[in-house]
C-alpha cells in the first residue's frame, strides 16, 4: 500500500519535513517514490508547500495520507479539491485554482519562532 506521509529533515531540534509518497512498509526516512511537498512547523504561520497536481494524482490512484498529512491537506484545501475531482472536475483546473490561491496568500516570514540550539562551550576533555 502506498502512503503519503512526512519525512523528517533538518538538524537536531530543528525539524522540518518533506511530504513524500512511499510504500507503507518502508522506514520513515527510507526509500521514497516521490517528494510532493514541504512542511516547516517552526515558522509562524507554518510553511506548507504542496504540489497540488501530484497530490491529487496520488490520492486518485489510491494513496492513503497519514494522519499528520491529512491535517495538512485539509489546511491547504486539497481534500476539498479531491472531493471535487471525484465528482468530475479536471486535475488541471483544480491545480490552477490551488496555484492562484497560493500566489494570493500572505507572505510567510522565513524567521523561525524557535532559535537554533546553542552549541556547548565545554571542552571534550572536561
Amino acid at each position: 500500500m502506498v502512503r503519503i506521509r512526512l519525512r523528517r529533515v533538518g538538524l537536531k531540534k530543528q525539524p522540518s519535513y518533506r511530504i513524500v509518497v512511499a510504500d507503507k512498509e518502508r522506514a520513515r526516512d527510507g526509500k521514497i517514490i516521490e517528494s510532493i511537498g514541504f512542511y516547516n512547523p517552526r515558522t509562524r504561520p507554518d510553511t506548507i508547500t504542496i504540489q497540488e497536481d501530484r497530490a491529487l494524482y496520488w490520492l486518485s490512484v489510491g494513496a492513503q495520507p497519514s494522519e499528520a498529512v491529512e491535517v495538512l491537506l485539509r489546511k491547504t484545501g486539497t481534500t476539498d479539491r479531491f472531493a471535487r475531482l471525484r465528482k468530475g472536475e479536471t486535475i488541471e483546473a483544480l491545480a490552477a485554482e490551488a496555484q492562484a490561491a497560493a500566489e494570493g496568500a500572505a507572505a510567510i516570514s522565513p524567521k523561525t519562532q524557535f532559535p537554533a540550539p546553542i552549541k556547548s562551550t565545554r571542552k571534550a576533555s572536561e
